[in-house]
């Protein structure tokens, strides 16, 4: 405290003119002198002692802070009187409130970093090991060539398994990192359906599966249309996969004043109760989830319809198929 070049300055002000005023006093005469000199002492020990006082709160504001730094915010500084001591602690601790949020969820945000990051080496150690074997196999001399042609085939399916889950993450951590700006264009939802259902047609070909566009031409709504076409060829996919050979995939579409929904209905065998709230995290993979299930095209779906002002839900029954409802809002 003494060390302070203020405090110094007000202590020479203050002896100056309690020596000055004296000094008037005793002109006057040696009792108003004395009476002076006395109350002028008495100020300035009062003076000392309120800043004494001062020092300490400051002292101990300043041991909060360095706990603070150090990462303990567990700390409670609120002072509910009057005061700019009083201000100072409770912005103070403002901040520190701050802080702890923007701790925690920085903590849960590398928490959730190494489970996606778990999830993900899972996802490309099955394939990975998968084509390890095969490759040696496919090194014996004596192997068939209907078996080498098998193992190939094999080989570059999972390698096309590979390279869509590492495009799909590469996708999301672009939409998770707010670098992507979705346009808002007007779409035209027949187009889109179209468009998101190009390349699953081979497959359901393949499958004898039937697939319905039902719906007003201009319907529309304002988005992004590649972004909006990954999504909804991410929900047409889920239902093919889950839509048994000769079963129906139904899009139905309709625009009001408030929002333009869109439904994608399917006659499959449903998705089971405990499966549901679940469906759109990510990596997350239902009882009735195929082999080759990764578990993020239903959360990427989610994510890029979301921040185009949309929201999905999903009604389903074990048996009965299911059915996505989006509406996205004007």
């Amino acid at each position: 405290m003494v060390r302070n070049r203020e405090l110094r300055f007000t202590a020479v002000a203050a002896a100056c003119i309690t020596a000055a005023c004296s000094a008037a006093a005793f002109r006057i005469s040696e009792q108003a002198g004395w009476i002076t000199l006395t109350a002028a002492g008495l100020l300035i020990l009062l003076y000392a002692i309120y800043t004494l006082w001062r020092y300490r709160e400051i002292s101990r504001l300043s041991d909060y802070l360095k706990r603070i730094d150090n990462g303990d915010y567990s700390l409670d500084i609120r002072d509910n009187r009057e005061g700019e001591l009083s201000i100072l602690k409770n912005e103070i601790y403002k901040v520190t409130s701050r802080l702890a949020e923007q701790a925690e969820a920085l903590n849960a945000d590398k928490k959730y970093l190494a489970d996606s990051l778990s999830d993900i080496s899972h996802q490309l150690k099955t394939p990975l090991t998968s084509m390890f074997m095969l490759a040696d196999l496919l090194r014996q001399d004596n192997l068939p060539q209907e078996k080498r042609e098998e193992f190939t085939g094999t080989i570059c399916s999972q390698l096309d398994r590979i390279e869509w889950l590492v495009s799909s993450l590469l996708k999301m951590s672009k939409l998770d990192a707010g670098t992507v700006e979705l346009k808002k264009d007007r779409v035209f939802v027949m187009e889109v359906m179209e468009k998101a259902s190009e390349h699953l047609m081979i497959p359901m070909d393949i499958k004898n599966q039937h697939f319905v566009l039902d719906g007003d031409g201009d319907a529309s709504y304002r988005g992004d249309f590649s972004w909006s076409s990954e999504a909804f060829a991410n929900i047409l996919k889920n239902c093919m996969e889950h839509t048994p050979a000769g079963g129906t995939i139904t899009v139905s579409f309709e625009e009001n004043n408030l929002y333009t929904m869109i439904q994608i209905r399917d006659n499959g065998g449903g998705i089971d109760k405990e499966d549901l709230p679940h469906i759109f995290e990510r990596f997350y993979k239902g009882k009735n989830a195929s082999r080759d299930s990764v578990g993020i095209g239903l959360a990427m779906a989610k994510n890029i319809l979301m921040r185009q002002g949309g929201i999905i839900d999903v009604e389903s029954e074990p048996g009965q198929g299911t059915a996505f409802i989006i509406k996205m809002y004007k």
